[in-house]
């Protein structure tokens, strides 16, 4: 039962990580293009703000879950007199899934940071090269996001 649970707080947590990266590169952030680029900047300073929230604790859910499930299988194996061999799809999810937690600290604790300054203090060039920056790494993220799904599910 604590297994099935850890799964699904582990899969949700996902869902809403790499949803939200897919939602703002491909739909948020094609329609505030329309905005001049102060407005534009305060609204993903906004949406941003509030989406890092949830994934500072989301992220940190994968990590802890995963690496959970991981024990609590490896326990019972030992535990049973067999030996242990982690999947390699389990060993790349841990890998990539530790560097994506890594890489959202960077985004959210350097790059955000130099978003919000810029926008409070009305520097619009340096809030446009924050949020690109912003852009290129959530990129980075979502891909090892949809790849991690992809070779969890294809190599079971």
């Amino acid at each position: 039962m604590l297994y099935d649970v850890l799964k699904t707080v582990h899969l949700l947590s996902l869902v809403l990580w790499v949803g939200g990266m897919m939602f703002t590169q491909f739909f948020l952030r094609p329609a505030v293009l329309q905005l001049e680029g102060p407005q534009r900047l305060a609204l993903m300073q906004d949406v941003l703000g509030r989406f890092f929230k949830a994934v500072t604790a989301v992220s940190l859910l994968v990590l802890v879950t995963g690496f959970w499930m991981i024990g609590r299988v490896a326990k019972q194996m030992v535990q049973s007199g067999a030996s242990f061999q982690m999947p390699v799809s389990w060993w790349f999810m841990a890998i990539a899934g530790t560097l994506m937690v890594a890489i959202f600290f960077h985004i959210r604790f350097a790059l955000y940071k130099k978003l919000n300054d810029a926008v409070k203090f009305s520097v619009w060039d340096k809030g446009a090269i924050a949020l690109g920056k912003i852009r290129l790494w959530v990129s980075i993220n979502l891909g090892l996001g949809i790849l991690i799904i992809a070779v969890t599910l294809l190599y079971k």
